[in-house]
């Protein structure tokens, strides 16, 4: 009979830890559920428009892998637009080599993000979104260099680049 106790106390100890655990390390559902945007398509839409992994990106707030997206290297004159909406966001010249491995820009266009505190993975980032669409773009650190001393991190996937006429 102790025996028993023992094992069901210790079962319910490690399914409320683990538990716990992915409570902490999951992200909950993204914030801007909650907000209305210019911009609206339905999920199926959103999954039909956007490749899986710009999806995940813009509409679940994933993070693509460093270093993966070709836009790290663009330097040719132009503008960034959100790869969901096209709504323009950020001007090439603005651009510069971060040493992240995500496309990072010092300035953004006007009236072209919105931003939100985004508390996952244990610490508090401001998190960057497309404002008329809502999608999830990356996130803005202040150890950017000057005019603005702001660093915007992109995820690529998020961003579709028009070269200047």
């Amino acid at each position: 009979m102790d025996m028993k106790r023992r094992t069901l106390l210790a079962s319910a100890l490690s399914l409320g830890a683990g538990g716990m655990t992915m409570a902490l390390w999951s992200k909950s559902a993204p914030a801007r559920d909650a907000e209305t945007f210019e911009f609206q398509l339905t999920e199926a839409e959103w999954r039909e428009r956007l490749s899986p992994q710009a999806f995940a990106v813009l509409r679940q707030e994933a993070t693509e892998r460093a270093g993966s997206s070709e836009l790290n290297h663009e330097k040719r004159p132009g503008v960034f637009h959100c790869a969901g909406c096209d709504l323009p966001l950020f001007d090439a010249s603005t651009k510069y080599e971060s040493g992240t491995g995500w496309p990072s820009f010092y300035d953004h266009l006007p009236e072209a993000i919105g931003t939100r505190e985004d508390r996952g993975f244990f610490m508090t980032r401001t998190e960057v979104h497309c404002r008329r669409c809502g999608g999830h773009l990356g996130h803005v650190f202040p150890d950017g260099p000057k005019p603005t001393g702001l660093r915007y991190c992109m995820n690529g996937v998020s961003l579709k680049f028009v070269p200047a006429a």
